[in-house]
């Protein structure tokens, strides 16, 4: 078998209000997962504590777990944790329950029944979605069983080579068991695959897996794959399942005993992937935010599909073709959104004042620029203003433009805003840092394959070093802290807004040989210039300001919010201004 080829290495997370996905639609930067923002007090591992070989149970409990910080107090804090946790997975409201108990176990990081239902709503949670994922679902008509396994086994050497910590060989089966289990209770599962099996036959083959793989061996790659067959085997001759479909839930279920941000990438996401990295993609060029009933349309941009048919930030898309968005998940809508180069989308907007409008739009390839609102925020000082949205193969030309014509109209010094930006590329990160850095260690990876330690440092030449404030938030994250950390650590500018995300690791990304499958898997760990690991710490900002506004960002009306509402800009204006920056952070 062919080895992978290695393409990119990636820091980003997702963007945990909504959808920034590389389709029409949806800018999904790099988004390796979706995850919930977690309690200010990130200190504990990259992922949520699981029982060694305990299989997961399926329904929720909600007795309390022994232990916790807390004390009683903390019981019953955790109970109360587990009742609500149980409300949502009785209303299969899984991706809501998930981040519920995401946010849980990082409070009660010792509970394992915080972990096993987070374990259990994220597999609910993944199964739906492969299977609203056109590309997966090909991918079971068009893959036959041996290919299914050819890919199993190559995940596998994937994640024992590159992945940052050991491989467990018996969770990755235990876990591939459970995401079978369950996708044999899912509806889309069950109508793809066994439309015509009754409810009772299924069950008897869950009971069936349990007596068939205890005890089986699981020290090695082979044995598991053994299983694995003989599961989809049995599978086969049972219900007349398809064995691909199975041999995928245990690819899949595999991921979840992994850190959230490695997962398999379906033909599709692969190419959004791709698309993010590169800065442009085939859609109609919004950003979106999904709320509870619609998309709400965060940005526009500038002479893409959307932007010449009149859509405005702020408007909401309340139905995407036939699908309305209050009775589909936002996510799948935003989804519908996507589509081939020339293809039609009809939408219906619903404007700020309250009228829809229903129009027709076609998707066309939208180059998207990460640099924007390029201005000077205050003639007087000629100070400068640009927002980095994320960081892909284009950041390094597009700030180097930002920055001449910021020059031409006068800049003496220069606000950088990466509030709100997921990450994007390790290298693009390191070349922003490289162009305010004139020396010094810009940042260190760290994996368990000695390939990923590095120490990426500053070069002086090509270096500005004029005054400098970046601007830094609970969404700032991975290769925004990659930079906001050199900065910070360098003293070579000040740092104004809140402490960052805390994503402290890195991905690489490698696109299977044996299927139309793609793999993001987390090699490394990074560090800031000092040593301080990211993850679950973030990046500190030299003066903390609470605000709710981004510089040019539309409100909850849909209006722009000037500089003057943005108290974090301001703050930084006033640094600027005191001379209080290189050297002298506060």
């Amino acid at each position: 078998m062919a080895n992978p080829i290695r393409r990119s290495r990636l820091c980003a997370v997702g963007h945990h209000r909504g959808i920034r996905k590389a389709a029409v639609s949806v800018l999904l930067q790099l988004s390796l997962v979706c995850i919930s923002l977690a309690a200010a007090q990130w200190v504990h591992a990259d992922q949520p504590a699981a029982p060694s070989h305990t299989t997961p149970t399926t329904s929720p409990q909600t007795a309390v777990a022994n232990g916790g910080a807390n004390g009683v107090e903390g019981q019953r804090t955790l109970q109360s944790v587990l009742q609500r946790g149980a409300e949502l997975e009785t209303q299969s409201n899984w991706g809501q329950a998930a981040r519920w108990y995401e946010k849980a176990s990082r409070e009660f990081p010792e509970s394992q029944q915080v972990a096993q239902r987070l374990i259990i709503c994220k597999l609910h949670g993944d199964i739906i979605r492969r299977y609203k994922d056109s590309s997966f679902v090909q991918s079971i008509r068009t893959n036959n069983a041996s290919e299914a396994l050819d890919l199993y086994s190559e995940v596998l050497v994937n994640l024992e080579t590159h992945y940052v910590d050991r491989l467990d060989l018996a969770r990755v089966l235990l876990h591939g068991t459970a995401s079978l289990e369950i996708a044999l209770e899912e509806a889309g599962f069950v109508n793809q695959n066994l439309a015509e099996q009754s409810r009772e036959r299924i069950q008897q083959f869950q009971q069936t897996i349990h007596q068939r793989i205890v005890n089986r061996p699981t020290t090695s790659r082979a044995e598991l794959r053994q299983t694995v067959s003989m599961v989809a085997s049995l599978a086969q001759q049972e219900l007349s399942l398809n064995p691909t479909a199975v041999v995928l839930e245990y690819v899949g279920g595999a991921m979840c005993t992994l850190d959230q941000y490695t997962r398999l990438l379906s033909g599709d996401q692969l190419d959004d992937m791709f698309s993010n990295i590169e800065g442009n993609f085939v859609g109609l060029g919004v950003e979106l935010e999904a709320d509870t009933d619609s998309l709400k349309i965060l940005s526009v941009i500038p002479g893409g599909p959307a932007d010449q048919a009149g859509l405005k930030a702020g408007e909401r898309i309340v139905r995407v073709d036939h699908a309305e968005t209050g009775t589909t998940d936002p996510s799948v809508a935003a989804d519908l959104l996507r589509g081939p180069e020339h293809s039609n989308v009809s939408i219906c907007l619903l404007s700020v004042d309250g009228s829809k409008r229903d129009m027709t739009i076609q998707r066309r390839r939208v180059d998207v620029p990460c640099v924007e609102n390029v201005h000077i925020v205050d003639q007087e000082h000629g100070v400068g203003y640009l927002r980095l949205t994320n960081f892909q193969k284009t950041t390094k030309r597009e700030i180097e433009q930002a920055l001449w014509a910021l020059h031409q109209k006068g800049m003496q010094s220069l606000i950088l805003d990466v509030r709100g930006n997921p990450g994007g590329l390790l290298t693009a990160a390191v070349d922003v840092a490289d162009r305010f850095l004139g020396q010094g260690k810009i940042v260190t990876t760290l994996g368990r394959n000695v390939r990923e330690n590095f120490d990426y440092v500053a070069h002086r030449t090509n270096t500005w070093n004029g005054p400098l404030a970046v601007l830094i938030d609970d969404n700032s994250a991975s290769a925004s802290e990659i930079f906001a950390g050199a900065i910070h650590d360098s003293q070579r500018g000040v740092l104004v807004g809140k402490r960052s995300y805390g994503k402290g690791s890195v991905q690489g990304i490698f696109r299977m040989q044996s299927a139309k499958f793609g793999l993001c898997v987390t090699t490394a760990k990074f560090y800031s210039p000092n040593g301080t690991a990211i993850s679950y710490n973030g990046v500190n900002p030299h003066v903390t300001v609470e605000s709710k506004y981004i510089a040019a960002r539309p409100d909850a009306e849909g209006q722009i919010v000037s500089d003057q509402r943005d108290e974090v800009l301001q703050s930084a204006l006033a640094q600027l201004q005191q001379h209080r920056v290189a050297g002298q952070p506060r």
